[in-house]
């Protein structure tokens, strides 16, 4: 991936509708090869999914927490139990004091006793510690302009 893909990555992440001709002009390239990069980029997997961003609380979804897992084995093949209740966002299988994270979206805080119950369901799971979210000051996109620092412990960059 080279520096015109992120310059397309990020102008897709800001308006994903936008058309390949304007897209072209943004990057110097024709609307034809915009188009050409952009298919790539999601036959590669870097593009995953063409979205909406949606304000939870006006699909009444404003109760939002993580919640971390306590297990007393491996979850690693336990995905599929975790995607099978639909209130989960994101779950992740972590390092550290508990197993898995997930993050969770409901309309009341009864629902979201109910989701912990049904954590409890999943083969393995002894525990669970939920942070309920007060206020979410932002969430933001990867920035695909950017590239991650390398180089050592001072963050200086290497060359490539």
């Amino acid at each position: 991936m080279d520096e015109i893909d992120r310059r397309l990555i990020a102008l897709l992440q800001r308006d994903a509708t936008r058309p390949y001709a304007a897209l072209g002009r943004e990057v110097g390239l024709s609307a034809g090869a915009a188009h050409e990069r952009v298919r790539k980029l999601r036959e590669q997997g870097v593009i995953r999914a063409t979205t909406v961003d949606v304000d939870p609380a006006a699909l009444d979804r404003g109760v939002l927490a993580f919640v971390l897992v306590d297990s007393t084995a491996w979850m690693g093949e336990r995905a599929e139990d975790f995607a099978a209740v639909p209130e989960i966002q994101e779950a992740h299988v972590i390092a550290g004091s508990a197993a898995v994270l997930v993050k969770v979206r409901t309309a009341t805080t009864e629902q979201l006793q109910d989701v912990l119950r049904r954590l409890y369901a999943i083969d393995g799971v002894s525990g669970t510690r939920a942070t309920v979210v007060l206020e979410t000051f932002f969430e933001r996109p990867l920035d695909a302009g950017q590239r991650p620092a390398r180089g050592g412990p001072d963050g200086a960059r290497s060359a490539p």
